[in-house]
């Protein structure tokens, strides 16, 4: 354990998350999504929600607000306009941790299939929400000001 990092962060995607820089996208996905077929390695947090992992992941890493989106869902299949009820919760947990000028864009099933075998990684979730996924540009840390 160390002191002020969520318990949710294993050992492996706190690295992963070092990793990562400027630009590069990491993805959180739920049970149903095919992420060892893709490419990226895969972390598995098969015990938890992918809101929750987002969560964690956006406790430590900041989205990218060089570019108009940062973030991304899946749309539904078929009607690509229609909300799941986790994509409000996506947007809320992007709002609390980021704040409100990032909005969650969205990509067609298959565009999201291609993206997020581009991205860094995968953090498979036992998730079983339909269309619990969700992918993160990762931004800069800003060094802090002097008082």
């Amino acid at each position: 354990m160390l002191k002020g990092l969520d318990p949710l962060l294993s050992p492996d995607l706190l690295a992963a998350l070092r990793a990562m820089g400027h630009g590069d996208e990491i993805a959180i996905v739920d049970a149903n999504f095919p992420a060892a077929s893709l490419g990226p390695p895969v972390l598995r947090l098969d015990g938890t929600s992918a809101t929750r992992a987002l969560e964690a992941v956006l406790s430590v890493m900041p989205l990218d607000d060089f570019t108009p989106e940062a973030c991304w869902r899946m749309e539904v299949a078929g009607a690509p306009a229609q909300e799941q009820p986790i994509f409000a919760e996506f947007r809320a947990v992007v709002a609390a941790k980021e704040g409100e000028r990032f909005q969650l864009g969205a990509l067609e099933r298959h565009a999201f299939y291609a993206r997020a075998a581009e991205a860094f990684a995968i953090v498979a979730t036992g998730e079983t929400r339909l269309y619990g996924n969700i992918l993160l540009k990762k931004g800069v840390v800003r060094p802090e000001r002097a008082a």
